[in-house]
């Protein structure tokens, strides 16, 4: 999430009164107090040191009731959001309760029906929580912090079950999915490193585009997308996926887009927060969407290198830098939308409105309204503002958004929650939207795009069908539900 929402921290609270939680719990047996002798099934064993993991301290209540503390970011005591945490040692039908007592922001889409994903070992596919069996509250036992309340019941001994704020996507699932792509030696598809972060791991660089307009002699018009500086906001990496995965497919849009524009495409601008697990923050504790104006080579990295290459590319007559798009996730507003510059010329102010505008009639979760300009101070050493001072008045500087939890379609008051497919169909509609920006649509073979149009993305034409891929009616067959997730 681009914004800070500085209001929304618990600033009296910075630390959450954990100072000493600085590592992740790693197979902690949680007994009754006073219990000796070997650990009984329903003893439960929690942990968290594992990639992108977070869990710093579990308290036992009761039997039934636990409460578990959020590791702050590394370095940085104020940001307590993401968690992803295992448990077993279950008894079968244990029913629980599992409070998260310490997250440092008060407002949160567990208000409005969000609740954490799960999945387990014979049932690896992430499912949401019924919101009925999920609270969020200001609780007097923990200083008057919210609490993140919800019920469980495991249903087989013999799994491990897994927890998590949003669908996790680590830094080795990208390095994987990257490796994947660089098998299929696609002559449109470059990978190189762009530099290394604090703890040398790798800051991918893809470009994707019809290798003529490599030519050093050739003009070069450029679409640049960054994702996940924000290391717990995962929705953006299913979005990235989504993108990529339509800019490299054999589509008759992403054929045209290959062969009119060069897309450059960072995965995940911050691979040391991600898999620390920490939700905003890199190794040493800095928000780096926060550094643009001046990123150190030596604390910020893969910030640094980004930047220099986009200084570079500004430089150069022959490139033509014309979008700069950062993706985040929103944890207090639904549907995907954008945040903008704002220009004195009206013209510049009505020509950056455009894309938002075509985005909107592509996809059924984007929502216009939602989008909005500004230059807040606070917000000026975000990649969307220092660059949209940076480059000229023919570039547009976006982040966009999309809620952690849901989006709303036109007409209707029914929340539909996000899935890892819904994500990564947002993304395609991301890329396919260039081609009515850039008025390519004439170049499109209409008998070629028929066998494509409903499988790979929301068109005007199916705005309101097929958009309901949160409600978990598309299951991978056989993929059978937790009796703990069907009800309580």
């Amino acid at each position: 999430m681009e914004e800070n929402s500085r209001e929304h921290l618990n600033t009296d609270n910075e630390a959450g009164g954990e100072d000493a939680l600085v590592g992740n719990v790693n197979k902690l047996m949680v007994s009754p107090p006073g219990f000796t002798g070997l650990p009984r099934k329903g003893h439960l064993i929690f942990d968290a040191c594992f990639e992108s993991g977070n869990l710093g301290r579990v308290d036992y209540i009761s039997e039934f009731e636990f409460d578990l503390f959020i590791r702050p970011d590394t370095c940085n005591p104020r940001f307590r959001v993401w968690f992803n945490f295992t448990v077993e040692n279950v008894r079968e039908t244990q029913r629980v309760i599992f409070n998260i007592v310490n997250f440092s922001k008060t407002k949160s889409l567990y208000r409005d029906g969000m609740s954490p994903v799960v999945k387990s070992t014979s049932r690896p596919k992430w499912q949401r929580l019924p919101a009925k069996n999920v609270y969020y509250y200001r609780c007097p036992d923990h200083r008057r912090n919210y609490v993140m309340s919800f019920a469980f019941c495991f249903d087989r001994e013999d799994d491990v079950y897994q927890f998590a704020y949003c669908y996790p996507y680590t830094y080795s699932r990208l390095q994987h999915y990257l490796a994947s792509l660089e098998r299929r030696n696609l002559d449109y598809l470059q990978r190189e490193q762009l530099g290394l972060s604090v703890q040398q791991r790798q800051l991918d660089l893809l470009t994707i585009t019809n290798p003529a307009h490599l030519n050093q002699e050739r003009e070069k018009r450029v679409v640049f997308l960054t994702a996940r500086v924000h290391p717990g906001e995962s929705p953006a990496s299913f979005i990235c996926q989504g993108v990529i995965d339509f800019l490299v497919s054999q589509h008759p849009i992403a054929q045209v887009l290959r062969d009119h524009v060069i897309f450059k495409i960072v995965p995940m601008l911050n691979p040391d927060g991600v898999y620390l697990g920490n939700y905003r923050c890199s190794l040493m504790g800095f928000d780096l969407n926060r550094h643009w104006q001046d990123p150190s080579p030596w604390a910020h990295p893969t910030l640094h290198a980004v930047k220099q290459l986009i200084v570079q590319m500004n430089q150069d007559p022959k490139v033509s830098l014309e979008f700069y798009i950062d993706v985040h996730a929103h944890s207090t507003m639904m549907n995907g939308f954008m945040y903008g510059n704002i220009f004195e010329e009206e013209e510049r102010v009505q020509r950056q409105a455009i894309f938002p505008r075509l985005l909107c009639q592509n996809a059924a979760d984007f929502s216009l309204s939602s989008t909005s300009f500004n230059r807040d101070v606070v917000k000026a050493g975000t990649g969307r503002r220092f660059l949209g001072g940076l480059l000229d008045d023919t570039s547009y500087c976006y982040t966009l958004e999309v809620s952690f939890y849901s989006y709303l379609t036109a007409g209707s008051t029914s929340p539909v929650p996000y899935t890892e497919d819904s994500y990564m169909k947002l993304g395609r509609n991301v890329a396919r939207t260039f081609l009515d920006y850039y008025k390519l649509n004439n170049l499109i073979d209409e008998s070629k795009l028929k066998g494509h149009i409903n499988s790979t993305f929301e068109g005007t034409s199916s705005r309101h069908q097929g958009n309901n891929t949160g409600n978990g009616k598309n299951q991978v067959k056989g993929d059978r539900k937790f009796h703990g997730v069907r009800d309580y």
